[in-house]
C-alpha cells in the first residue's frame, strides 16, 4: 500500500469534507419527502427527464466505469471503447424506444414485478433473487474500491475503511431513499467529470499530446499497434482470428452482454422509471446516451496514459505480457486496477489532487447506492411482500425498506473481500453480468415479443441459460477452455443467451400459454399504441420526442466507431 500511497494535503482533504457535507445534506433534505415506500423505493415517479438522465449516466459511473475501464484501457487500449460504443449506447437507445413504455406503462414496481406479471411466480422468484445476489455482489466491488481510497488515502486497515465507507453510503440512502440516491447520483455526474477531465488533459500534455500517446504505445514495447485501434480487438475478445474477434465482440458484448445489461437491469431502469410521465422515462436513457459516448475520453485514455507515463504500470504491463500476471503483480506490488490512482499521484498537484480522490468517492459511492437502492426494492417488493408478509400497511413495507438497506450494506462489506481477489475488475464483473443478465435478456425478449412463450418456459430458460454460462466459465477457469482477455466472459454470456432461447421455445410448445387478455401491457402485439402514450398530454415538439432523438444518437455511436475503428 506505501507503494500507492497519495500524498493528499489539507487542501485536498478540506475538499473532500465540502464533498461529504453535500452528499449527507442532500440526503437529509430529501428525508422530508418520504412519508411512503412508493416515495423511499421509487421516488413517487417525479422526477423530470435531465435528472433521471443523469442519474442514469452516474448510476453506473461506479466501478465499472472509473477503475475498471481505466483498468481495461490500460490492459487492451482502443479496444475498451467498445464497452460504451458497442456495449452500452445501442442498448440504451433500444431501452427507451422499445422497452421503457412497458416498464413505465404498466406500472410495475421492479424489473422482476414485470417478469411476475408476464410469467407468473416461478420466472419472478428465479429473476429476484438472482438480481438481488447479483447487486450485493456488485455493491460489493464498488466498496472494496471505496474502501481502497480511504486506505490509501488515510492508511487505515482495510477493513475499517470498508465499514466506514458502506456507512456513509448507507446514511444518505436511509434517510431520503431513491430521491437521495438520484440527486446525489447528478451531483455526483458533475463531480466525477471535474475530477477526471483535468486528469486527462494533464496526462495527455505529459505525454506530448494524442500523437505522443500512440507513439509510446507502439513503441514501447506493449502489444503497439493493436492498441491504438478498436477493430478487430483480438486481445480484448480473447480470440486470436480477427474475424471471430468481431462476432465475439459485437455478439457477445454489443448484443447479449450489453442489451442484457442495460435493458433489463433493475439498476439502470429504476432511474427511468422515478421519471414523471412515460415520455421522460423514454428519454431517460437516450439523453443519458449522449454523455455516454463521451465518458471514455476521460476514463480509458487516462488508463493508457498511466500504462506508457507511470514507470511501475509500464513495468507490470511489460512483465504481465510477456510472462504471467502472478509475477507482474510480486515484482512490481500493483496491478491494473491500480493504474487511475498512479496516474494522479503522478501528474496531479494538490487541491486538483483533492478535487479526483472526491471524483473517485463520488465514482464508487453513486455505483453502491445504485445497487444498494435498487435492491432494497426488488427484496422489499418482490421478495419480502409477495413471499414472506403480505398485505401490510404501507409503513411496514417502508420499513422493510429501510432494514433491507442496513443488512445489504453489512453484507457487501464481505463481498468486498471477493472483489479484491481481481487484478482486473471488469474480468469479475463480466463473468456477473454473464450469469445473470444474459439469459434474463433472452427471456424478457422473447416473451415480449412472442405471445405464445409460456409461463413455464421463463423460468426453465432463466435457469437453464444461467447454469450453462456457469458451465462455461468452470471450463474456463480449469483451462479446459483457452480464452485469454474477456473472450470467456462473452462466451458465457452468448452461451446462455442461445441456451435459454432453445429451452423457452422447446418447452413453450409443450406448456400452455398465457391467455390473450391478459398480455396487454406486456407483449408488443397485444399492446394499443396509445399505451404508450401520455394520456391527456399534447404530442412534444419533434425534438422532444424520443425516436427522432435516439436516432441522432445513433448516428453520432456510428461515426465514433468509424473515426476510432
Amino acid at each position: 500500500m506505501e507503494a500507492i500511497r497519495l500524498d493528499a494535503q489539507w487542501i485536498d482533504y478540506l475538499l473532500i469534507a465540502i464533498y461529504f457535507i453535500f452528499v449527507l445534506g442532500i440526503g437529509w433534505f430529501a428525508k422530508r419527502g418520504v412519508s411512503s415506500s412508493i416515495e423511499f423505493l421509487l421516488s413517487g415517479r417525479s422526477l423530470p427527464a435531465w435528472v433521471t438522465a443523469l442519474a442514469f449516466v452516474s448510476a453506473n459511473l461506479g466501478a465499472v466505469e472509473i477503475m475498471g475501464m481505466s483498468a481495461t484501457g490500460a490492459q487492451y487500449g482502443m479496444p475498451t471503447m467498445h464497452y460504451f460504443w458497442i456495449g452500452a449506447v445501442p442498448a440504451m437507445l433500444f431501452l427507451g424506444v422499445v422497452m421503457m413504455p412497458f416498464y413505465y406503462g404498466s406500472k410495475v414496481r421492479s424489473v422482476p414485478e414485470f417478469m411476475r406479471k408476464r410469467f407468473g411466480t416461478g420466472a419472478h422468484l428465479v429473476n429476484a433473487l438472482s438480481f438481488a445476489i447479483a447487486q450485493i455482489l456488485i455493491a460489493g466491488v464498488n466498496l472494496f474500491l471505496l474502501g481502497t481510497i480511504v486506505n490509501r488515502l488515510l492508511g487505515w486497515p482495510l477493513w475499517i475503511a470498508l465499514v466506514v465507507a458502506a456507512v456513509i453510503v448507507l446514511s444518505y440512502i436511509t434517510l431520503g431513499g431513491l430521491t437521495a440516491a438520484i440527486y446525489n447520483e447528478v451531483l455526483q455526474f458533475f463531480v466525477i467529470v471535474a475530477a477526471l477531465l483535468p486528469l486527462t488533459i494533464i496526462g495527455l500534455n505529459r505525454v506530448g499530446g494524442w500523437e505522443g500517446l500512440k507513439e509510446r504505445v507502439s513503441s514501447d514495447g506493449m502489444l503497439g499497434a493493436e492498441q491504438l485501434s478498436s477493430w478487430p480487438g483480438e486481445q480484448l475478445s480473447g480470440f486470436s482470428n480477427p474475424v471471430l474477434s468481431v462476432v465475439g465482440i459485437v455478439f457477445g458484448l454489443g448484443f447479449v452482454l450489453s442489451f442484457g445489461y442495460w435493458t433489463t437491469n433493475f439498476v439502470e431502469v429504476q432511474r427511468a422509471m422515478a421519471s414523471k410521465s412515460i415520455n421522460a422515462a423514454r428519454l431517460t436513457p437516450i439523453l443519458g446516451s449522449f454523455p455516454k459516448m463521451l465518458i471514455p475520453f476521460i476514463v480509458i485514455i487516462p488508463g493508457m496514459i498511466s500504462a506508457v507515463l507511470v514507470t511501475q504500470m509500464t513495468q507490470f504491463k511489460q512483465i504481465e505480457s510477456t510472462v504471467d500476471e502472478a509475477t507482474a503483480i510480486e515484482q512490481t506490488g500493483v496491478t491494473y486496477n491500480d493504474a487511475l490512482l498512479l496516474l494522479m499521484r503522478e501528474v496531479l498537484p494538490n487541491g486538483l489532487l483533492g478535487i479526483a480522490i472526491a471524483g473517485l468517492l463520488a465514482a464508487f459511492m453513486a455505483g453502491m447506492a445504485a445497487n444498494i437502492s435498487a435492491f432494497n426494492t426488488v427484496f422489499s417488493y418482490d421478495l419480502w411482500q409477495q413471499y414472506v408478509v403480505k398485505d401490510r400497511e404501507d409503513g411496514y413495507y417502508l420499513k422493510v425498506g429501510r432494514y433491507a438497506t442496513i443488512g445489504a450494506c453489512i453484507v457487501a462489506i464481505f463481498t468486498a473481500l471477493i472483489a479484491g481477489n481481481f487484478s482486473n475488475l471488469m474480468d469479475y464483473l463480466q463473468t456477473l453480468f454473464g450469469f445473470f443478465n444474459a439469459p434474463l435478456f433472452a427471456t424478457f425478449i422473447l416473451g415480449m415479443f412472442w405471445k405464445r412463450m409460456s409461463a413455464t418456459a421463463g423460468w426453465v430458460g432463466l435457469v437453464g441459460g444461467t447454469l450453462s454460462a456457469v458451465a462455461v466459465f468452470v471450463l474456463a477457469e480449469t483451462g479446459v477452455l483457452d480464452l485469454p482477455g474477456q473472450g470467456a466472459a462473452f462466451l458465457a454470456a452468448s452461451t446462455a443467451f442461445v441456451v435459454d432461447i432453445i429451452l423457452s421455445v422447446i418447452v413453450t410448445f409443450r406448456t400452455a400459454p398465457k391467455p390473450a387478455h391478459e398480455l396487454r401491457g406486456l407483449v408488443y402485439s397485444e399492446t394499443p399504441k396509445t399505451d404508450f402514450e401520455d394520456l391527456g398530454e399534447p404530442k412534444p415538439p419533434v425534438w422532444k420526442r424520443p425516436v427522432p432523438i435516439a436516432g441522432v444518437a445513433l448516428v453520432l455511436v456510428i461515426i465514433l466507431n468509424v473515426t476510432f475503428g
